[in-house]
């Protein structure tokens, strides 16, 4: 039988953390406290150090992933919300070309049923926009994107809930994200209406933006 070889302090701690990545590799970039200190068998306060030097980050009470220039946001925003989340409003805008640039944090459609606690983010800003399950797939089609495979409303579905969550969305984002929909040549103005119509915002759409299609 081969005789146990101990390893030095700086190999344990390199083996601890080369296991962690390889768990949350197979886990979509996430992994629980449960899974690292049960399956792994790597103690807690290993874990919490690890943390405070910036080797992992911690997403939510009891989720890690990697550190923040090794796990994108997109990555980790699609391995939490990809099954049931829909990208809207602000994030929806940028993911269309409506925004120049990319606002900070995310807005993610999400049915009113699901916990609360899984916008108890610590890593990264999300804003839940909690909407009734018969809503929720309206409109809905697949962001085409290598890695990113989240769901997103369309452009004419997106612009009915800009213009019904006005108020949610900072001015100059509002106006650039409206004005870039009326400037687009595939916007599809009978859809628009139809949505709008679902939506309650019909008079919206005629007096904001109706002089324009």
């Amino acid at each position: 039988m081969a005789e146990h070889i101990p390893m030095y302090r700086d190999e344990k701690r390199t083996y601890d953390l080369e296991r962690i990545e390889a768990l949350m590799g197979e886990n979509g970039g996430l992994a629980r406290t449960k899974q690292i200190t049960d399956e792994l068998g790597v103690d807690y306060r290993r874990l919490q150090q690890f943390v405070a030097e910036g080797e992992l980050t911690k997403v939510k009470n009891g989720a890690y992933t990697l550190r923040k220039e090794k796990m994108s946001e997109e990555k980790l925003i699609y391995a939490l919300f990809h099954e049931d989340g829909v990208l809207t409003m602000e994030s929806a805008l940028y993911y269309h070309g409506y925004l120049k640039q990319r606002p900070y944090g995310w807005t993610i459609a999400i049915d009113k049923n699901a916990s609360k606690s899984r916008f108890n983010l610590e890593y990264p800003i999300v804003t839940p926009y909690y909407t009734k399950a018969e809503v929720l797939e309206i409109g809905v089609e697949r962001l085409d994107r290598p890695g990113f495979d989240m769901k997103i409303y369309d452009k004419d579905r997106l612009i009915c809930d800009v213009l019904k969550y006005q108020e949610k969305i900072p001015r100059d984002e509002f106006q650039e994200g409206v004005f870039a929909y009326i400037r687009d040549p595939e916007k599809n103005v009978e859809r628009l209406m139809t949505y709008a119509a679902e939506r309650q915002v019909v008079n919206k759409v005629r007096n904001m933006i109706g002089v324009w299609l």
